[in-house]
């Protein structure tokens, strides 16, 4: 197991992605219309701001104290407010669905499609987010519940990810692989 990832260029950012299940959550929750070390170096940001990670201290916030940190400045996304408010809606669901565990999502995984499931489920997760936080799970954090070779991505994801130059050619690919589907629609 991983003792951080690679995905902010700040080793305390990283750190926390590990440490503290629901920092992974929040940073796939904003990974999306930003750069990757954007929105995992998120989880950092808002815990300085409001003291804490937990989801059900998060929960028990009112949203719009989680959206002004989440605007900073600076901002911690794109679109803060929207953002502020997935996160205290990530927070609500792990605290109502899971106590307030975020690392029960995958502990009480009964094999890979029910993990795959449990993260589909989580607000602002889509079929992208599921699989590479999948993976990232198996590959580096240790995750294997029952049957997860049936669900690993068989693409490059944020699970491949394992070094700053990993990263790179992770977002390169990534950039290319837009372009192309970008050319592709108008052609």
């Amino acid at each position: 197991m991983a003792d951080h990832l690679y995905f902010t260029g700040d080793d305390e950012a990283d750190r926390l992605l590990v440490e503290e299940p629901m920092a992974l959550l929040i940073g796939f929750a904003l990974d999306q219309q930003v750069p990757v070390q954007w929105a995992f170096s998120a989880p950092k940001v808002l815990r300085e701001r409001l003291g804490t990670l937990d989801a059900n201290a998060l929960a028990a916030m009112n949203v719009a104290d989680v959206e002004t940190a989440a605007k900073g400045p600076p901002a911690v996304h794109r679109f803060p407010a929207a953002m502020g408010r997935r996160v205290y809606e990530l927070a609500t669901y792990v605290a109502r669905t899971y106590e307030g565990d975020a690392s029960r999502i995958w502990t009480r995984a009964s094999d890979g499609r029910d993990l795959q499931r449990r993260i589909a489920a989580l607000p602002g997760f889509g079929d992208m987010k599921v699989a590479s936080m999948t993976a990232v799970l198996v590959k580096q954090l240790g995750v294997r519940p029952p049957g997860w070779e049936d669900v690993l991505p068989h693409h490059p994801t944020l699970g491949d990810v394992d070094s700053a130059e990993a990263l790179a050619e992770y977002q390169a690919k990534k950039r290319a692989h837009k372009a192309e589907m970008r050319a592709a629609a108008q052609s």
